[in-house]
């Protein structure tokens, strides 16, 4: 969504059973550093974007990036753009813990004493995922911890310290343990009934994971980590509860997050489907954004909901899902035939084949990373257009995209957009919010068409 930093596939294992770093950044000044400037929590309209008989939305979209202090763009693009290379690193980080597991026989041994401990082969696959886990969990600490705490505290986004986001991390874990030993079970057991066709059944049983993993996210997943409270201030929730009366939404409530106990960073979403779905802002929103911001935010938000991007990125994922499982198959059957002695693999079957059902997971999503972020980042779009649409706050919209800038790279080439990009660069986002509001010009100036 339009706040959320893209995170595609750590922890997703309820959709192909596979852990997919997502892209984060790197260097910049030293721990405690201090820009010289700081980005204003409210961004007023500059000159050039007032509404005037000669308003240019070019000249409009230049006023507004020239409100970003230099050294924060300095610093937001430091930090976007080092997260190019984290890409790579995650993956080969990754890849290495999944071939020294398999090579140094830890995965049979794994295996070994799942199957020691009971006889009973689901609650196996369950102790075996536990191990694994845990054992992928220590050894991709040190990249973790770096990537998800020193590096956020570098730059100023985090607002934890180590003991607390080491409890969220825990959290994260154990959800993980169950939600993914549930998922391994079900898949193990469809991959021996079914030597043949395992691959067919598995990519469906997946997306049927998914499915389940969205209706219950917002209610039961999320809550585990933040607390939201129901938002009780009229000024801000009457204005969102019109704007999704209007757009058919069946929102009765407006919920708040305490993000900020870990980020500055702002965030709404409308998330869940059906009886879950919850419209949320989070405090660093509520503290920071202008009330045409807050609007501007939620129309997008809304966007997804009435665009039914849920639905629709449900069937775009799950031919994804197959052809990830496909080709997994075919990766799987060549491999074995020429390394399973060697890592004492028994078959497709055996729960030592994870962490090379994670190394081919990890190089198909290595590789996928442009195409997921195209398909991510056109549906933002959409959703751009339908927010300005429905709220009619391209200030608001310009104010939020420049929020953004402080941990974004404003304006990117056109490869580096298409490749790194899961949302539409600042600039970008600025430009078609002030080319909508030359459009409908009439709206904000009345008297100068008179």
């Amino acid at each position: 969504m339009i706040f959320r930093k893209a995170n595609f596939g750590r922890f997703a294992v309820l959709i192909l059973l596979v852990l997919v770093s997502g892209s984060r950044a790197q260097q910049t000044p030293g721990p405690g550093a201090k820009p010289a400037t700081v980005m204003p929590d409210v961004i007023g309209v500059p000159a050039a974007a007032q509404p005037s008989e000669h308003f240019d939305a070019d000249a409009a979209t230049e006023a507004y990036l020239g409100q970003i202090p230099a050294s924060t763009r300095s610093r937001s693009d430091a930090y976007f753009e080092g997260g190019y290379w984290l890409i790579l690193w995650d993956f080969l980080y990754g890849a290495a813990i999944y071939l020294f597991l398999l090579h140094f026989g830890w995965s049979a041994a794994m295996r070994n004493f799942a199957e020691r401990t009971t006889r009973f082969k689901p609650l196996q696959t369950f102790i075996y995922w536990t191990e694994f886990l845990v054992v992928t969990t220590i050894l991709g600490a040190p990249l973790a911890l770096y990537e998800g705490y020193f590096r956020e505290r570098q730059y100023g986004l985090a607002t934890q310290t180590l003991l607390p986001w080491l409890g969220d991390q825990l959290i994260i874990l154990l959800v993980n343990v169950v939600l993914g030993g549930v998922v391994s079970m079900v898949l193990l057991v469809v991959v021996r009934r079914l030597p043949r066709t395992w691959w067919i059944w598995g990519a469906g049983v997946s997306v049927i994971f998914l499915i389940f993993f969205i209706m219950i996210a917002p209610v039961f997943i999320f809550p585990l980590l933040n607390k939201y409270t129901v938002l009780e201030d009229p000024k801000i929730t009457q204005p969102i509860l019109s704007l999704a009366r209007a757009n058919g939404i069946p929102a009765q409530k407006v919920y708040q997050m305490d993000a900020s106990r870990q980020t500055t960073r702002m965030s709404a979403n409308v998330s869940g489907y059906g009886q879950t779905m919850r419209i949320t802002l989070n405090d660093n929103l509520l503290r920071r954004g202008s009330p045409e911001e807050i609007q501007a935010v939620m129309g997008h938000e809304m966007g997804h909901y009435v665009l039914h991007h849920i639905a629709k990125d449900i069937l775009y994922f799950a031919v994804v899902i197959v052809i990830f499982f496909a080709l997994l198959r075919w990766s799987l059957d060549r491999a074995l035939v020429r390394w399973r002695e060697h890592w004492k693999i028994r078959g497709i079957g055996d729960t030592a084949v994870f962490p090379l059902v994670f190394l081919v997971g990890s190089l198909c999503g290595f590789v996928y990373t442009p195409f997921f972020n195209t398909h991510i980042r056109t549906n933002e779009h959409e959703a751009d257009m339908y927010g300005l649409n429905a709220s009619r706050q391209p200030d608001g919209f310009a104010q939020a995209a420049i929020h953004l800038g402080e941990y974004r790279k404003m304006s990117p080439s056109p490869v580096e957009e298409w490749i790194f990009f899961d949302h539409p660069s600042g600039r970008n986002r600025i430009h078609d919010a002030m080319r909508w509001k030359a459009e409908n010009l009439q709206m904000f100036a009345p008297k100068a068409d008179r």
